[in-house]
């Protein structure tokens, strides 16, 4: 794979039921390229918990993914509230969902720590007000 391969996804804000459809066609785009499954695992994961956050947070975003010789980089990006402290929201079990979102089985606080957990780097610039940033990679070893 000489050239740098490029995905781009919008994550709708407004539908839950549509959360997870980026990671979902990543994944199948991925499995097409013959990557090794446990790549595809952690790209997933990372991805899904991103998007799951969007949804939740930030009123969507979008996601971009880069396919290199040696990684995989994911963008994911968002004009949402931002993260007020971003070492508090990286600790497991640490929340700011609503207890509506609660009740639905989401914001348990384990997205970001789950995004760190299953990529190689991950880097976060966020203002409040203006929205964030989160860029990962997975490495091809």
């Amino acid at each position: 794979m000489a050239e740098v391969l490029n995905f781009h996804f919008d994550v709708d804000g407004d539908d839950f039921k549509s959360a997870g459809h980026a990671s979902f066609m990543m994944k199948k785009n991925l499995r097409q390229l013959g990557l090794p499954p446990e790549l595809i695992r952690r790209v997933s994961i990372a991805m899904y918990e991103g998007e799951i956050n969007m949804v939740i947070h930030a009123r969507g975003g979008t996601a971009d993914v880069n396919v290199y010789e040696d990684c995989i980089e994911i963008i994911l990006s968002d004009k949402g509230p931002g993260i007020k402290n971003i070492e508090q929201a990286m600790q497991e079990g640490y929340s700011t969902a609503t207890d509506n979102i609660r009740s639905l089985g989401f914001g348990a606080g384990m997205g970001l720590p789950n995004m760190k957990r299953y990529t190689d780097y991950m880097e976060i610039k966020s203002t409040v007000g203006v929205g964030t940033t989160i860029t990962m990679k997975v490495n091809f070893n």
